[in-house]
């Protein structure tokens, strides 16, 4: 199986942003915030590419009961 990797480009998105609220567990923020301290990213930006890489990626399927 191929290594799917996390790649940062430029910004897709350009509307105005919008303050949600998101609870994570202590340890994945921790992790986040590791990527951003070593990426020189923000903890947002961390979050929010994160989010966008599902979206593009996501694959919903639809099992029967």
């Amino acid at each position: 199986m191929e290594e799917v990797k996390f790649l940062l480009s430029a910004k897709r998105y350009k509307e105005e942003t919008q303050v949600i609220s998101v609870r994570v567990p202590r340890d994945m923020l921790r992790d986040v915030d590791a990527v951003a301290q070593k990426t020189g990213r923000t903890r947002n930006e961390i979050i929010t590419k994160s989010i966008e890489f599902t979206l593009e990626h996501l694959e919903i399927v639809d099992k029967e009961a």
